[in-house]
């Protein structure tokens, strides 16, 4: 099994475990062939972004028990399809990323400038 990179080149950290994220709810931004909204980029959601996403038909402060989701608050990690992040952040509305755990997938649709200027570890933004 190949080692799976991040935007910044080293293994692909977890992004978080509770609420469990990622397009496989392991905690991990991965992507694969089955994840249609590559669900690569880990952000730390805000109020802000949370009330954006809303207003484009993604709610994700409402809770889905049906799915296992608690629905999300401000300061919650979470893994966002990468176009999403993007359109978020061409808007000014983008919430901050952990690039460690941001798979490198996202590089496809987002620009490593743009996801480092929205760094939440100042370390990673270099």
């Amino acid at each position: 099994m190949s080692v799976i990179k991040n935007v910044i080149g080293t293994n692909l950290e977890p992004c978080c475990t509770t609420p469990p994220t990622g397009f496989y709810r392991d905690g991990y931004c991965s992507t694969g062939p089955d994840d249609q909204g590559v669900h690569s980029v880990c952000a730390i959601v805000s109020k802000d972004f949370l009330k954006f996403s809303k207003e484009r038909g993604n709610d994700l402060t409402t809770p889905m028990p049906a799915y296992g989701f608690a629905g999300l608050k401000p300061g919650d990690k979470w893994c966002l399809c990468a176009s999403r992040w993007q359109e978020a952040f061409e808007a000014n509305m983008a919430p901050g990323v952990v690039l460690a755990a941001t798979h490198e997938a996202t590089l496809k649709h987002c620009r490593l400038d743009d996801l480092k200027s929205l760094a939440v570890d100042p370390a990673e933004s270099k």
